[in-house]
């Protein structure tokens, strides 16, 4: 039973028992650990499974058991789903076991997923019109997966919620949009996991009381699918925020700039 930490084994009536695909990672953890070999892997339809269910299942056990999962995920590789369980633990605002302290917070896993500050010079030129610029980025992480609603530098914030391409494809993406805000990016095509967008946005508004949110898109149709989370989000949240929808075109120009 220790051999499961995601907790889709349990003993009921005095069998250990599979509770739910939801709960199976599918690695097999458990299998190499059953003295009498009577767990074995079968092939079937099985339901996906939900990392963010089996977060919710473990954080009920405490921490040993959280950062028993954690591993597991990192010693198979499972990098989507170890960010997913960090995404959740970061919305709970639940510090990650075992850490190491960092700068403000402490982390511990994924270097490229603690919290920085990137404090900037005031005495430095922000914005050139020739030469070098200086990045007008002031948080890490900025991943909507990696980032947490309650880190500082969201709260009380002007948000700018930043579709990947937008900063490839916009040569004065800090100049315009970045300088004086905190940032946060996805993908609404490609991303997985996408219901913890839709937590973490609606946090940002409830929970950090951030003032205002900028969605910058491209023209393209996949990227509309931010815009949609960062309004079912304002409509869901308690609180009240002005929004403002920015498309990008694949040429580099804005196409439009509103408040929606």
């Amino acid at each position: 039973m220790p051999n499961c930490p995601e907790g889709a084994l349990q003993i009921i009536d005095g069998k250990a028992r599979l509770i739910s695909d939801l709960f199976c990672d599918g690695l097999g953890a458990c299998i190499g650990h059953c003295p009498m070999e009577a767990i074995t892997t079968e092939e079937r339809e099985a339901e996906a499974y939900d990392e963010k269910r089996v977060m919710e299942n473990i954080i009920l056990q405490g921490s040993n058991v959280v950062a028993a999962h954690l591993d597991h995920l990192k010693n198979h590789n499972q990098t989507r789903f170890y960010n997913e369980a960090i995404s959740v633990l970061g919305l709970k605002n639940i510090p990650i076991p075992n850490k190491q302290e960092d700068t403000m917070h402490e982390h511990q896993g994924c270097p490229g997923a603690a919290f920085r500050s990137l404090a900037k010079k005031e005495t430095a030129t922000a914005v050139a019109d020739e030469g070098t610029r200086s990045s007008q980025l002031t948080h890490w992480p900025i991943q909507l997966h990696l980032m947490s609603p309650m880190s500082p530098s969201y709260t009380g914030a002007d948000v700018v919620l930043s579709a990947d391409c937008v900063a490839y494809t916009y040569a004065d993406f800090h100049k315009d949009w970045l300088k004086g805000k905190s940032l946060a990016i996805a993908c609404p095509k490609l991303d997985d996991g996408q219901e913890s967008y839709l937590e973490k946005v609606t946090a940002l508004i409830d929970e950090a009381k951030i003032n205002t949110l900028t969605v910058l898109t491209m023209e393209v149709p996949c990227c509309r699918g931010l815009l949609a989370i960062a309004q079912k989000a304002a409509s869901e949240a308690k609180r009240k925020i002005p929004i403002k929808s920015v498309v990008v075109g694949i040429d580099g120009n804005k196409r439009s700039e509103e408040w929606v």
